[in-house]
């Protein structure tokens, strides 16, 4: 038989596109359409509904950027519509290749109650079936002109990002305002024929089964009259329901699809309108799950339920109504979809605690997994935070993005710093917005890398980034795979369904070990300089605001502040979002965060100043606060009393040129090019600097990557380096060595100290900073023989590697630390530690002359300055502090890291302050103290073993203990106990052991 199946291939295709589609709906009458034009930002409902619009016609130009449009459609149905289906067809100008990027609707009722979202593939609205003819219809829609940003031409620079730069020209023009007849028949055929012919493409060109569905289309196509496709639809369907209704093998991938609509908080939209998204995207799923008995639908992050039921109480009452059904899931947990990366310790913890409280408080809801699609690598210390908020599972999808290496596994365990493991999936779909289509499918089982030991995968099914959610094509679409010959099957469930199937049939999965690391999107470790600035120093002013004022309550009555304290960390876990701390977003998201940074400080020393000053009395004696988990000079950790001054500095010419600095610990040279050439440990008699190099070198590289601008950093930035070494000025006085440098359009001045007593230099470095597409580095080259090096973490750290001997290693080109990094010989060591910064990269090389040692490079990474989205990211002053710290093991660096961000506050009062719990092994460190959040008066004391190995220490309350429970992260018991003896309670703890405490007084 000849091969004709080319032919009838590209028969189906134009069928579909040029008469079966259109006659989908046979036949419309227009809308009239008037609009209102909302000044400035959005209205309340009440007030677009009561507006007075004025007439538009289609075919014309609406929606300034970032404008809001009510448009009110009137029509009446025709009498001769009578008994069929109509639906209103409402296209604002839609780009159907970019739902969730361009212009969006919301619809209602003339009585503010919401019907559905208007998106490029859902441009729909149900008027009656069956109609009785003549009714009247009324629809208002609120449309959103959000401007797209990024277009068929990617990542070129834009000013449309921010309302102040995006000006007033129209940029969509209205399209289609009618209700038409909505044929479910030749729709139907359209989801059959669709179905068939992506399957038939993904089988092999050889298969019996490729042939069968062949010519049950052929015939299909044969039965349809295409100058009357609506009364032969029903014909055409029939000679499709053989090959529709031959079952799937047994050996057949099975997947669990999961509604969804990925909405980021924000990114290429601010976060006013991702409030508006999340109403319109849980208004269509509502909808659809009242059409759809079948359809389950999962929603994570608590921060958007929480402004649906802020912002649309009408959408959620259908919300709430539906997850009673148990058909719209709460998922993930977390306050946000936040990075992991960057979070410090109590603020991941903390995303945990109120995702995980919202759902409970609201629905008495505790789901059991981490829903993470899209976020950009996970840290190491991840598993064990997700346990200890009372999970076990976690899924993302992003991992499949990496460049080089294909990660091995779909389906594993995962564990952490600490040896704790985490059920960990992967949908092997590739993709968190699929779409139910063939080539989808069949990718999820060819891709499997589970096969012969699992057979189930999760496919989060529905338009996402910019929300939208399921289609009633991706429904109509699943019901059909669902258990049809060639296809996996297809079956909707909840997360906690598939997850339940999976752990069962892999009761022994693979385990990988260490941090999940995205070979892509590095450079969000250091674009936006500001906003992970402001992320930051808000962790560690929440950790005062809280240590302060339990203190202060305990001792004095002080009004601990639970609502301020709560609204504050619900404030900075939002801007950890995946797409706001990483620095991708457009630049009113950075303009807002950086705003919203000031003003959180400004509140939060404000508590402080009133706890501390509560704590101190009215009195004229001076007093050091230490809020650091380690005593300093002279001051308990978590307690305040007068200083103790230690030695001091000298600063004397360098004969060279350039200045000496010591302070009978180190001793500093830096060269007349404002360079340190010798920091050298005078008790250890060792050079710290590489021999014929210079730490405190400015490197400027070219940074142009290849894509994703914001996001990411290639390795090939690193074939052109500037060394930053011409002095504008080189001074040194009481505050240290001060050094200026410009160079391009940018001004660096930086002062180099010793402090007395204190074996570390401290590098203050302010930055005007205007160059464009540039990435700055500060390099350390270390007289250090080091195969690997501590980076820290969430609740501890984690080695890396130095060298490249695999592509794994070599692709860890950038990494994420959080306060510190360090690296060591047996017996002496150097720790670099920051005060804001968290990119970094650190390389080893072996000297050719002299000793032929090794030197190892740490470099720090500033600033970049990408022009997409954002086309002045980083533009202006920055301020970075930096030390390094030689002679240090890891105990210092983990001392030092606190030391540097956490500044001793000083105040005049009567009294010394006593800490309000002391732990006796500086390995255990004490991260957050607090009163619970049920406002019992218990102090929570949350903390960790710290240095990686087992430790035992007694913890002391500076209060009469009444009883001493361990509990998770959410406060509630656990079976653990704590031996407790008097105000005493002995702890033992594993390597990087996290424990919480509750501690009631009497």
């Amino acid at each position: 038989m000849h091969d004709d199946r080319s032919l009838v291939e590209a028969r189906l295709k134009r069928v579909l596109d040029e008469r079966i589609r259109p006659a989908v709906y046979p036949e419309s009458v227009p809308l009239d359409v008037a609009v209102w034009h909302a000044p400035g930002e959005p209205v309340p409902v009440a007030e677009g509904l009561a507006a007075e619009p004025e007439p538009i016609a289609v075919g014309a130009r609406w929606g300034a950027p970032w404008g809001t449009s009510w448009f009110r459609v009137d029509g009446t149905v025709p009498e001769e519509w009578a008994g069929r289906t109509v639906e209103a067809l409402l296209d604002l100008g839609f780009d159907e290749n970019m739902p969730g990027f361009q212009c969006e609707g919301l619809v209602y009722r003339p009585d503010g109650s919401p019907v559905k979202g208007l998106n490029p593939r859902n441009q729909w609205v149900r008027v009656g079936t069956p109609v009785a003819g003549g009714e009247e219809v009324r629809l208002h829609i609120e449309a959103a002109s959000n401007p797209v940003i990024l277009d068929y031409h990617p990542f070129r620079p834009t000013w449309l990002g921010d309302k102040e730069t995006a000006g007033h020209q129209p940029q969509y023009t209205l399209t289609r305002m009618d209700l038409a007849v909505f044929d479910e028949t030749v729709w139907q055929l359209v989801v059959d024929l669709e179905v068939l012919g992506e399957l038939m493409a993904e089988l092999p060109a050889d298969a019996q089964r490729r042939y069968e569905i062949l010519r049950a289309v052929e015939r299909a196509l044969d039965a349809v009259d295409l100058q009357d496709v609506n009364g032969t639809a029903a014909r055409a369907r029939e000679e499709l329901a053989g090959v529709l209704a031959a079952p799937a093998v047994p050996s057949a991938h099975r997947i669990s699809a999961v509604g969804h609509a990925h909405i980021d908080s924000a990114w290429l939209w601010p976060l006013r309108e991702t409030v508006r998204k999340v109403a319109r995207t849980t208004a269509n799923m509502t909808a659809l799950i009242e059409d759809e008995p079948d359809f389950v639908f999962a929603m994570s992050q608590a921060q958007q339920w929480a402004w649906v039921k802020e912002h649309r109480p009408e959408v959620w009452a259908r919300v709430k109504k539906a997850v009673a059904e148990g058909r719209f899931v709460p998922a993930g947990g977390m306050w946000v979809e936040s990075d992991t990366n960057m979070p410090g310790s109590e603020a991941m913890a903390r995303q945990f605690v109120h995702g995980k409280r919202f759902f409970l408080d609201e629905f008495g809801i505790e789901n059991d997994e981490a829903w993470l699609p899209d976020t950009f690598g996970f840290a190491a210390g991840l598993p064990q935070i997700i346990r200890a908020a009372g999970s076990t599972r976690l899924l993302t999808q992003k991992i499949s993005w990496s460049q080089t290496n294909r990660f091995p596994h779909h389906t594993f365990q995962w564990e952490g710093i600490d040896g704790t493991r985490v059920f960990t999936h992967f949908p092997p779909v590739d993709t968190y917005n699929c779409s139910m289509k063939g080539s989808e499918l069949a990718h999820a089982a060819r891709n499997f890398k589970d096969k012969g030991r699992a057979l189930h995968s999760l496919a989060p099914t529905g338009w996402g980034d910019g929300g939208g959610g399921t289609t009633r094509e991706m429904v109509a679409k699943a019901a059909r795979v669902r258990d049809l010959e060639g296809s996996p099957t297809v079956v909707w469930e909840t997360p906690a369904d598939f997850f339940a199937k999976a752990e069962a049939e892999y009761p022994d999965p693979p385990v990988w070990v260490g941090e999940l690391y995205l070979e892509l999107h590095r450079a969000t470790l250091t674009s936006q300089a500001k906003t992970k600035q402001g992320n930051r120093h808000s962790e560690h002013l929440l950790r005062e605001a809280e240590l302060w004022a339990a203190t202060a309550a305990v001792r004095t009555g002080f009004p601990y502040p639970y609502e301020d304290l709560d609204r504050i960390w619900k404030t900075v876990l939002l801007h950890q979002f995946h797409d706001i701390l990483p620095g991708s977003s457009i630049a009113w998201v950075h303009r807002e965060a950086r705003a919203t940074y000031q003003r959180i400080a400004a509140e939060l020393n404000e508590i402080i100043d009133w706890a501390q000053r509560a704590l101190a009395g009215e009195g004229d004696r001076p007093l050091v606060f230490n809020a650091a988990p380690h005593t300093r000079n002279g001051v308990a950790a978590g307690g305040a009393a007068p200083g103790q001054p230690a030695g001091g500095v000298t600063v004397s010419k360098r004969p060279e040129g350039g200045h000496v600095l010591s302070n009978g610990l180190l001793r500093v040279e830096i060269d007349a090019r404002g360079l340190v050439v010798s920091a050298y440990d005078l008790d250890a008699d060792r050079e710290t600097i590489a021999p014929g190099t210079a730490a405190n070198l400015l490197q400027l590289h070219p940074d142009f990557p290849n894509m994703w601008d914001a996001w990411d950093v290639d390795a090939f930035y690193r074939n052109a380096v500037t060394d930053l070494v011409r002095t504008d000025e080189l001074t040194a006085g009481e505050e240290g060595v001060r050094i200026v440098r410009s160079f391009g359009s940018s001004r660096v001045t930086q002062v180099l100290s010793l402090s007395p007593g204190e074996r570390r230099l401290l590098i203050d470095t302010e930055v005007d900073w205007h160059e464009t597409e540039k990435f700055l580095k500060l390099a350390f080259p270390l007289d250090v023989h080091a195969e690997r090096y501590a980076s820290e973490t969430q609740f501890g750290h984690f080695h890396r590697p130095t060298h490249t001997n695999t592509s794994w290693e070599a692709a860890k080109f950038e990494a994420c630390n959080h306060r510190f990094i360090h690296l060591d010989e047996p017996g002496w060591g150097v720790a670099v530690v920051n005060d804001s910064t968290y990119g970094h990269d650190v390389t080893r090389s072996v000297r050719t002359d002299g000793d032929k040692g090794t030197t190892t490079t740490v470099r720090v990474s500033l600033l970049r300055a990408p022009r997409f989205p954002d086309p002045e990211t980083d533009q202006g002053v920055h301020r970075f502090r930096h030390a390094l710290v030689p002679g240090a093991g890891i105990a210092d660096a983990v001392r030092e890291g606190w030391r540097i961000n956490l500044p001793e506050r000083r105040v005049t009062g009567a009294r010394e302050v006593a800490p309000l719990v002391t732990v006796d092994n500086e390995a255990v460190v004490i991260t957050a103290v607090k009163l619970a959040d049920d406002g019992s008066g218990d102090v929570v004391v949350r903390f960790h073993e710290a240095h990686g190995g087992r430790a035992r220490a007694t913890l002391t309350a500076g209060f009469e203990i009444g009883s001493v429970t361990v509990t998770d992260l959410l406060e509630r018991p656990l079976p653990d106990e704590a031996v407790h003896v008097g105000n005493g309670i002995r702890l033992r703890l594993r390597p990087f052991e996290l424990k919480t405490l509750r501690l009631a007084p009497l």
